[in-house]
């Protein structure tokens, strides 16, 4: 009888044993190749991978928040006694009471420019008597 060797690997095949990659990837990990090398630039080319083509891939849900408490126009202008004159569109209003409407305009001026106080404001009317916007001059507190 004959007896044949059978092995894993095909002949006259590199092994690339276990050992040796290992030590690669702890290289790698721990940055323990200089400058110029090849395995550097691996490495380098890797981060810059991940870096620029990580975004398409990955939702970090990292998007700004919207700023605008508000979808109204607000036009502001300062006037001659020092004071601010602001005018805010009526649909960010919801009619009411002189002292609910009042809460509303602070409720929007201030985001603005801080703490003020509401000396007076009138309703705009447009051609067909209902109001378009309010003018409101405030006062800065002291």
């Amino acid at each position: 009888m004959q007896s044949v060797d059978i092995s894993t690997t095909a002949t006259g095949a590199p092994s690339l044993p276990m050992r040796g990659v290992w030590p690669t990837i702890r290289s790698y990990i721990f940055w323990q190749h200089e400058r110029g090398t090849l395995h550097y630039d691996i490495m380098v080319t890797l981060i810059l991978i991940f870096v620029f083509f990580s975004p398409r891939v990955i939702t970090f849900n990292d998007k700004p928040a919207l700023r605008s408490p508000h979808a109204s126009d607000v036009v502001v202008t300062a006037d001659a006694q020092g004071g601010l004159l602001y005018q805010i569109s009526a649909a960010a209003i919801t009619p009411g009471d002189d002292q609910a409407v009042r809460d509303q305009l602070l409720h929007i001026i201030q985001p603005i420019s801080g703490e003020v106080t509401i000396v007076k404001y009138e309703g705009i009317p447009d051609g067909k008597g209902q109001v378009q916007a309010y003018r409101v001059l405030v006062k800065r507190k002291p």
